[in-house]
């Protein structure tokens, strides 16, 4: 697995500066072999040969190429790959491999836990992330896929542990690589980000990671809820339900802003065709309402309460109790016989 880390670190190069000053050189690799490996098989030679070099001179032949060739020159720009286009296409179409298979590895749950703790490969995906405008779509993709599926395992403070750091990324530097992805216009990006930040944030350990953007993390994934694909707002309340739950200041801030509660319940009076997704953003309108502080921004949003209370009966339960945490409350008793529920105490 380490091997697949280290062919992403050298071929991935597409982010780098073309040197122009090197002209393309002859490929001569392979050239005296059967197969050179580029499309250029020699099929005269494979006709022509009517004799077999023996066992010894075949080791020594190989011997030699051995000491000729250290392993380090299957990198080296001299090596492999050319430095024109054409090599930059292949050290590409190599990355992209090597990522493909990562994520692979990272579908299966017995992998998790060597992933997680392997300090090069975690740096490797997120530097990927961070070169999202220079990279392969298909790389950045396999990397955000690895990360979401390692997220409910992945602890953050890897990078400040005392395993050796090839790439030198930080807690900060990987929270602020999810948040440009978080931000994209590419629509599968911002919604593996979006649910990579929920699975994140479970972990307490993460929590203090992520604090510092997380006004940035909610009006984002409001923002989400606007969209009219459906997929995003499924990731964007995913996420939120996380957020909320473990954030009090997500829930105050939600909570003050009428139109990102508008969002929510747009959700559910659609509704969205995802179930799930729908009681999600009713527990997050019903997480809202257990801060007192939340109380009179949300009195604003009764009558659209009482309208899902009586028209979805999925979820009449949820918000019948939004309904009495509103108007039952002794906190809230002025406001109380104002209400169109009265006071049901």
């Amino acid at each position: 697995m380490h091997s697949h880390f280290v062919q992403i670190d050298d071929w991935r190069d597409i982010a780098m500066p073309k040197d122009h000053t090197k002209p393309p050189r002859v490929r001569t690799l392979g050239v005296n072999t059967t197969l050179s490996g580029f499309g250029h098989e020699n099929v005269e030679k494979v006709y022509s040969d009517t004799t077999t070099p023996s066992c010894d001179q075949t080791k020594t032949a190989d011997s030699t190429v051995t000491k000729m060739l250290s392993a380090g020159f299957w990198f080296d720009e001299e090596g492999l790959f050319n430095v024109d286009d054409e090599g930059r296409t292949e050290k590409q179409q190599c990355a992209v491999a090597a990522s493909n298979i990562i994520r692979n590895f990272s579908f299966m749950p017995e992998n998790e836990t060597v992933m997680v703790q392997h300090r090069h490969c975690l740096e490797t995906v997120f530097q990927c992330l961070e070169d999202q405008n220079t990279e392969d779509d298909e790389l950045i993709t396999n990397m955000l896929e690895t990360l979401v599926n390692l997220a409910p395992v992945l602890d953050l403070r890897i990078f400040s542990s005392s395993k050796p750091s090839f790439i030198k990324i930080t807690e900060k530097r990987a929270v602020q690589a999810i948040m440009s992805m978080l931000a994209s216009s590419i629509r599968v990006w911002h919604c593996a980000a979006a649910e990579l930040i929920g699975r994140l944030i479970i972990n307490p350990d993460n929590e203090p990671f992520l604090l510092p953007v997380i006004p940035q993390i909610y009006k984002r994934l409001v923002d989400l809820l606007s969209v009219p694909a459906f997929d995003a707002q499924a990731a964007a309340i995913s996420a939120l339900y996380n957020v909320a739950e473990v954030n009090m200041d997500c829930r105050l801030k939600l909570a003050s802003e009428r139109w990102a509660v508008d969002r929510l319940l747009k959700v559910v009076k659609m509704p969205h065709p995802v179930p799930e997704v729908c009681r999600k953003a009713s527990m997050i309108v019903e997480s809202l309402v257990s801060e007192p502080q939340n109380r009179m921004h949300l009195l604003v949003h009764e009558n659209t309460f009482a309208e899902i209370l009586t028209s979805e009966g999925k979820y009449s339960d949820t918000f019948a109790r939004i309904l009495y945490e509103l108007t039952a409350r002794p906190s809230n008793k002025v406001t109380a016989g104002q209400a169109i529920w009265g006071n049901i105490n």
